[in-house]
């Protein structure tokens, strides 16, 4: 365009001025259409209008010229003003995306952000970003914005497939402005069903490196053919490193608050430990003064209580739970049973009781070895105890060994040596003898049982204020009868805390009750032998590691019984009938008598007592009414049978 000032007006013809260019104040109206254009920020294509007008009215050459070039001149400043409009918007997005990185909470939310930003500056159709996976050593969808296909918010890609694999394996970037149609990349069923899902056709990756490493791939996609300015492709370039440094900074601040969290269990793991060690060796002294001074097993329980915040107690082993006193003894260690900790007490492989911590299930390691140590202690104090009541068992022994040889008869001396050991011989006894069940290897291992026998028994002895001898390869037990035991109670009892204690079974078999045995030391003896006897007969029939009384062997108890208790036996069974008989003015014991005496046959029966079968039959009803449905079983009816001749023997002769 040239400019009419540059040359004087003087010098410019007449007919130029009418009919050539236009003076300068009419060549400066050309532009004011299109500046009114730019003001208002008019489309591309309002440009064109004021020189098409110009042409329609006819206007000079010139004129139309000037107008050409003014338009050209605009569009040239628009497209400049739409750079620097678009450069401010594309720079506001990367500001306010490092800002939103500065106040990074939210990773998710940060990487949306960034993803929204990218696609509405591209002005793609979808944005979207993947992330690799190392352990798996493929990419997957992290972030999408505006997908609507669900297979492809799921894809995962394996390094080389698909646009965005070939970008996370390469480190740069690739575009491609029909997807299917590209070759250079390495398509798959699954990429390119959930491309083709999606509808996409144009796509731009760029990589999100952290240092010189790819952690993922940020794309702007369309689904129309595209191409992708260099400009935008350093645009989006731009937003992935922004959300790499984002992810870099959320896997700092993880770290970070790991490590702090790490920092903080350590310290807390430090107060904890310190405090336990505080509390062991506050442990360690109570337990070490309570030894020196000579304390017991419920005075170590106690202090153990103290420190370990519950309530613990010394258990017999009797007394505590089987299965989980012999867990405790196997393993060595402390083990929880529902919400108590067993701890056994031990000595040499035999099991004296256990330490129990009640109520307290979720007991921490260093408390539990505290229980462990303290039940050690206490299995000590329970050997020295036991040190010096072996002395006292060995002088029980003695007693009841003068009782059964019966050498010492001064009944003023037998009450005085048992008042020492806590004994007293005018309370109601019964006699035990136990022996072991189990067979050993050899003779060392058989005497090493028989002396755990005697100890255990010894033990038991003494805490039942009794006395217990090493006799005749087993063990005697003389233990007072309390008035809620019964003799059988009694021996059963034994047997099962004797063999709990040795870890065996224990047979015992027992007299009947004995009295007065300071006055009738021979008493001693005497039932010593019955219980023998039953022991014997235990082992005969099968019932080891059992404990019993002649009176449970019916007739056979008469054999083995040593008072030969004949109106006991009876009363035990026909007493029912005698009863009836005396109370009714009856005569079902005759009736037995021949009913038994004629092969238990009703109708000799009735023949023999001048009676009606009938009234056989009612008077056996009532008898099996008496003595129990099974009174004619074979065993019952042969102790029935010496019940009625005794009876009829110990009745006196009428004349």
């Amino acid at each position: 365009m040239v400019n009419p000032v540059s040359m004087p007006s003087d010098h410019v013809p007449s007919a130029q001025r009418t009919s050539g260019e236009a003076p300068a104040s009419e060549h400066s109206g050309a532009e004011a259409p299109f500046l009114e254009l730019l003001a208002r920020g008019a489309g591309a294509e309002a440009y064109e209008r004021p020189v098409l007008l110009a042409r329609a009215r006819g206007e000079p050459a010139e004129q139309v010229e000037a107008l050409e070039q003014a338009k050209r001149l605009a569009l040239r400043v628009r497209s400049e003003l739409e750079g620097r409009r678009r450069r401010e918007a594309e720079l506001s997005a990367l500001f306010e995306t490092a800002h939103d990185l500065a106040g990074l909470r939210d990773l998710d939310a940060v990487l949306q952000a960034i993803v929204q930003r990218a696609r509405s500056l591209l002005a793609t159709d979808v944005a979207y970003l993947s992330l690799n996976d190392p352990a798996r050593g493929d990419t997957y969808m992290r972030v999408t914005e505006g997908s609507v296909a669900a297979r492809f918010q799921q894809l995962r890609l394996g390094m080389g497939e698909g646009l965005g694999g070939l970008v996370a394996q390469t480190a740069r970037p690739y575009v491609t402005d029909d997807y299917f149609q590209d070759a250079r990349f390495q398509h798959t069923t699954t990429i390119d069903a959930g491309v083709h899902d999606e509808g996409l056709v144009a796509i731009c990756g760029v990589p999100l490196m952290i240092g010189p490493h790819v952690i993922g791939v940020l794309f702007a996609a369309d689904r129309r053919a595209r191409v992708f300015e260099r400009e935008q492709i350093a645009l989006l370039g731009s937003f992935a490193a922004l959300a790499a440094a984002a992810i870099d900074t959320a896997n700092l601040l993880t770290e970070t608050r790991s490590a702090v969290a790490d920092l903080e269990r350590a310290n807390e793991i430090i107060r904890d430990r310190s405090a336990v060690i505080e509390r062991a060796s506050d442990v360690h002294d109570r337990l070490a003064e309570l030894v020196l001074r000579g304390g017991g097993v419920h005075d170590v329980a106690a202090a153990v209580s103290q420190v370990l915040d519950g309530a613990v107690e010394f258990a017999e082993a009797a007394a505590a739970p089987a299965a989980a006193l012999e867990a405790s003894r196997a393993d060595g260690h402390a083990v929880l049973y529902e919400d108590d900790w067993i701890a056994a007490v031990t000595a040499g492989g035999e099991l004296l009781g256990a330490l129990v911590l009640h109520g307290h299930p979720g007991l921490d390691p260093v408390d539990q070895r505290t229980l462990e140590r303290a039940a050690m202690v206490t299995s000590l104090v329970l050997l020295a105890r036991r040190s010096a009541a072996e002395a006292e068992q060995r002088v029980r022994g003695e007693l009841l060994d003068d009782l059964l040889d019966a050498r010492d008869r001064d009944p003023r001396l037998l009450r005085d040596r048992a008042s020492r050991l806590h004994a007293d011989l005018d309370a109601t006894h019964v006699v035990l003898a136990a022996r072991l069940d189990g067979t050993a290897a050899d003779a060392e291992q058989e005497a090493a049982a028989r002396r755990r026998l005697w100890s255990a028994a010894s033990h038991l002895a003494a805490t039942r204020h009794g006395l217990a001898a090493a006799r005749d390869g087993g063990t005697v037990l003389l233990l007072p009868l309390t008035s809620h035991d019964t003799a059988s109670d009694l021996a059963r009892r034994t047997a099962r805390q004797l063999g709990t204690a040795v870890h065996e079974a224990v047979t015992v078999g027992a007299s009947g009750p004995v009295e007065n045995l300071a006055a009738h030391p021979d008493t001693v003896a005497a039932a010593y032998a019955e219980g023998r006897r039953c022991l014997d007969a235990l082992r005969l029939l099968g019932r080891s590691g059992d404990g019993a009384t002649a009176q449970e062997f019916g007739f056979l108890g008469l054999l083995l019984g040593g008072d030969r208790d004949v109106a006991g036996f009876v009363d035990r069974t026909i007493g029912r009938v005698v009863a009836y008989d005396e109370r009714r003015g009856t005569d079902l014991l005759r009736t037995l008598e021949a009913y038994f005496s004629c092969g238990m046959s009703p109708a000799r029966t009735k023949d023999e007592l001048h009676v009606h079968v009938n009234t056989v039959a009612q008077r056996l009803e009532r008898v099996a009414r008496l003595l129990g449905e099974d009174w004619q079983s074979p065993s019952r009816a042969l102790e029935i049978q010496l019940a009625l001749r005794l009876n009829r023997l110990s009745t006196p002769i009428q004349h």
